[in-house]
């Protein structure tokens, strides 16, 4: 089987989570940002995995990445704007007949779901889950993750790779 675990992180977070749930996958999976996961990165895949953070109860848009980007001297953290958002990567997605898993970073306390957004468009360019959405929690706005977090999601990949069998 093999398998991607598509990302949009800007301070880390969300990158780090999806490194674990490849991980746990197993060998054949390899975690990708919006930027990497095209094309060829596409080509054979049974599973795709994808995630991002929870920005304004949502998937981020495009206008809160420009203020991230605006404020983004004030941030004590960089954040990463170097890839397409998730939004974008996710209108970019061809049309196919494969599997699907979506996951979000938030914290604790926050409304709404990314990875809702994320399944419900895997789910629209032909990629049925195999799992419900996961939330991986981030302490604060810009990190660090909550502790056990990556080993949850890491647990979480592998029960990814099992339900693909």
């Amino acid at each position: 089987m093999q398998a991607i675990v598509v990302y949009e992180s800007h301070w880390g977070n969300t990158a780090a989570i999806a490194r674990a749930i490849a991980e746990g996958i197993g060998p054949e999976a390899r975690a990708l940002s919006t930027a990497e996961a095209t094309g060829e990165a596409l080509s054979g895949v049974d599973l795709i995995v994808a995630g991002a953070p929870l920005l304004g109860f949502s998937l981020p848009t495009e206008s809160m990445l420009k203020g991230i980007a605006a404020n983004a001297a004030r941030d004590p953290v960089a954040p990463d704007l170097s890839h397409p958002a998730m939004r974008v990567w996710l209108d970019a997605l061809p049309k196919a007949a494969g599997r699907a898993a979506a996951f979000e970073t938030r914290i604790w306390w926050s409304p709404g779901s990314a990875a809702k957004a994320i399944l419900g468009r895997l789910e629209a360019a032909g990629y049925r889950p195999v799992a419900k959405a996961q939330r991986f929690i981030v302490q604060g706005k810009y990190g660090p993750l909550r502790d056990g977090e990556l080993g949850r999601a890491k647990a979480w990949g592998a029960q990814l790779a099992q339900a693909m069998k």
